[in-house]
Formats: structure tokens, C-alpha cells, sequence
């Protein structure tokens, strides 16, 4: 994954998605306030950004889809729903039975097929690939595909032209595509800094058995909704471009994501207030005279959670 397949991404996803703003701002830290720069990504279509990346597969696809499938738990399904719609492609989504409904809710309203398979990720997964190829249907994935990757970075390139400087940038790692991408893009320029709930460190992980490794869930993640391994081109990116990893505490991402709706009337789901989480609950603690980027990546949360 390179810097150039990302500039690729982002000439096709022109006119396509929107350009998140940035928002200079101060929050509460362990010692006082810290400044921070928040990217507002949560308010991209779907409220996610991964329909980056589903939009650039699709259309970098050749031959061209008519019919995508995908295994979601959540906001992959919702961007591929909602891309297949602005292509006028058909889509198919399978959820682990534990997917929350406002999620398939959002899928359905896009025009998705939703089928139901397992109770893991990896299991609806599985099921997906081999109904992809019965359909011959282009396989999609949630972050493991290069164009799916190549797409989600271009938050980097956007983050280039709006922020003077080379503040590290902290991203929530789920599956990592959303890091790996950003570190695609921005190659050494800037430190990234994947940020991950201690009952899932699958970047840590990898990083230190240097291959991807199934890690067992608990805590706030273990509903069967987040990938139990990192993908390959994530280990690849993070282990060229040095990427590192910071552990944050359950109640921390949820105090993180309280205070982003009393402070700011922010509304994001658990996974987008994990990066903030890093600084208010000090295990990442800027330098004086750093502002670091904090990514607000997704706002699909359970209404009333």
C-alpha cells in the first residue's frame, strides 16, 4: 500500500465524499487541558469512513460490479449499502447474529439484502466469501483490501492540507484500516498512532508475534462486532512506517464519548471516541507545545446508548 494508490483513491472519490472539516479545540486531560485538533470524520455519508474505501473498491473494480457482498457487524455494511446505491449496485451484507439493529436498520434503508450467519465477524465472514463466489459477485472487505485501504487514507491527504505541521495523528484501531490507510498516505511525514480498547489489542498483538494473531474479546468489545485479528496490509503499513500502539481502558472510551456530547454536543459510537480516550485518560500525554489530531471516525450509535 502506497501514497500513490491513495492519491489514486482520491482523484475517483472526487465530487463523491465529503471533505471533513477540523475542528481546533481544547479538552479535559488528566492534568489539565490539552489542546487538540478534532477531525470531524463522523459526519462523512453513513456517518462512517469507510464508505471511503467501499465507494474506491467499486469503482476501481474491472471488471465493473453489478452485485457486491460483505460481512459487516456495523458501519462497513452501512458504507457498502450506501455505495452500491450511488452506483446503482446491488449489495448484500452479511451480519453475525449479534449486529446491533439500528446498523441493519441503516443497511436496509440504503437497499441492502441483509442476511443473518453466525455469531462472529470471522464466521459471517467466511459465509460471505463463498456466497461472493456462488454469485460471482465482487467480494468486498470490511478493511483488508487494498482499495478499500487506499480509500480510508485519503483522510490523510485531507489531514495534510488542513493542518500546519507534523502533529501525530491518533486513530481508533478496529480491524486497522483506517490507521493503515492514513499511514499509507502519509508515509514518515507524520507519526500515527493506532489507538486500541485493552479487551482488544489486535495491532499489539501482531506487532509483537509479527503476524497477525486471533485475540479474544472482552469488555465493551465483546459483542462479536469487532475483528478478533489485524488485517494483513494494516501489520505491513504499521511495521514500514512505524506505527505504534496505545491501550485505553473501557471506561475510558466511554467517558471520552459522555464528554464529546457534553462538551460539544458531538454524538460518535464507542469506536469513535476511542482515540480521544488516549489523551483524556492520559496513556498518550502530548509534549508541551503539541497538538495532536485526534480522528472522530464514526457516529452510528445505538439511539439511547
Amino acid at each position: 500500500m502506497l501514497r500513490a494508490d491513495v492519491r489514486a483513491a482520491r482523484k475517483r472519490l472526487t465530487g463523491r465524499i465529503r471533505t471533513t472539516p477540523v475542528f481546533h479545540t481544547s479538552v479535559n486531560g488528566p492534568n489539565g487541558q490539552v489542546p487538540v485538533t478534532l477531525k470531524l470524520e463522523y459526519l462523512q455519508h453513513g456517518g462512517t469512513f469507510k464508505v471511503r474505501g467501499s465507494l474506491n473498491a467499486m469503482l476501481a473494480a474491472d471488471p465493473a460490479a453489478d452485485r457486491v457482498i460483505i460481512a459487516s457487524g456495523g458501519n462497513a455494511g452501512i458504507a457498502a449499502a450506501l455505495a452500491a446505491a450511488a452506483l446503482g449496485i446491488s449489495c448484500t451484507v452479511v451480519v453475525p447474529e449479534s449486529a446491533p439493529h439500528t446498523k441493519v436498520a441503516a443497511m436496509w434503508s440504503h437497499g441492502a439484502e441483509v442476511l443473518w450467519h453466525g455469531t462472529t465477524y470471522a464466521e459471517a465472514h467466511r459465509y460471505a466469501t463463498d456466497l461472493a463466489a456462488e454469485r460471482n459477485a465482487l467480494p468486498l472487505h470490511a478493511f483488508d483490501l487494498p482499495a478499500v485501504v487506499a480509500g480510508v487514507g485519503v483522510v490523510g491527504l485531507e489531514l495534510e492540507e488542513q493542518v500546519r505541521g507534523r502533529p501525530p495523528i491518533l486513530v481508533a484501531v478496529g480491524g486497522g484500516g483506517l490507521m493503515a490507510g492514513i499511514a499509507a498516505a502519509l508515509g514518515r511525514r507524520r507519526q500515527v498512532i493506532g489507538v486500541e480498547p485493552e479487551g482488544m489489542p489486535i495491532l499489539r498483538a501482531a506487532l509483537s508475534a509479527d503476524r497477525p494473531v486471533e485475540v479474544g474479546a472482552s469488555g465493551l468489545v465483546a459483542d462479536g462486532l469487532w475483528a478478533s485479528r489485524i488485517g494483513d496490509i494494516a501489520l505491513d503499513v504499521a511495521r514500514r512506517y512505524g506505527v505504534r500502539s496505545v491501550l485505553v481502558s473501557d471506561d475510558a472510551i466511554a467517558a471520552a464519548r459522555d464528554y464529546l456530547w457534553r462538551e460539544f454536543r458531538i454524538v460518535v459510537e464507542l469506536a469513535g471516541a476511542a482515540a480521544l480516550a488516549a489523551v483524556q485518560s492520559g496513556v498518550y500525554a502530548p509534549p508541551a507545545g503539541e497538538r495532536p489530531v485526534i480522528v472522530l471516525c464514526g457516529a452510528n450509535a445505538e439511539l439511547g446508548g
